[in-house]
């Protein structure tokens, strides 16, 4: 009962939703991307992070001190059809803007 609680908290918040969305679209991406594309400052972000992971959406790769989120596969039905569900809204995303690939990353 309490993972599927956590995974159903994690969608209950539009910029979670949107961050899914995003990773759905562009793939793994470090947080530097994310924080910039979102214009979000680290630590909020970093927090909807770790409630999608929590949530068994997310997984992460370290490399070095750089964290690279991506969604997580494979995911089980429940949540394979929660994504399903969310490629289907009409989501205003923003533009990626990545930082990683000019070694502008200062996370």
């Amino acid at each position: 009962m309490d993972i599927f609680l956590e995974t159903v908290s994690a969608l209950n918040d539009e910029t979670r939703v949107k961050l899914l969305a995003f990773l759905d679209t562009h793939g793994a991406l470090c947080v530097c991307d994310m924080q910039e594309s979102f214009g979000m400052i680290q630590s909020r972000l970093s927090r909807h992070l770790k409630i999608l992971k929590d949530g068994g959406f997310l997984r992460v790769d370290r490399c070095g001190t750089w964290a690279y989120y991506s969604i997580r596969s494979p995911l089980d039905r429940f949540r394979s059809e929660a994504l399903a569900e969310i490629r289907c809204l009409n989501l205003d995303l923003p533009p990626l803007k990545k930082l990683s690939q000019n070694e502008g990353c200062t996370l």
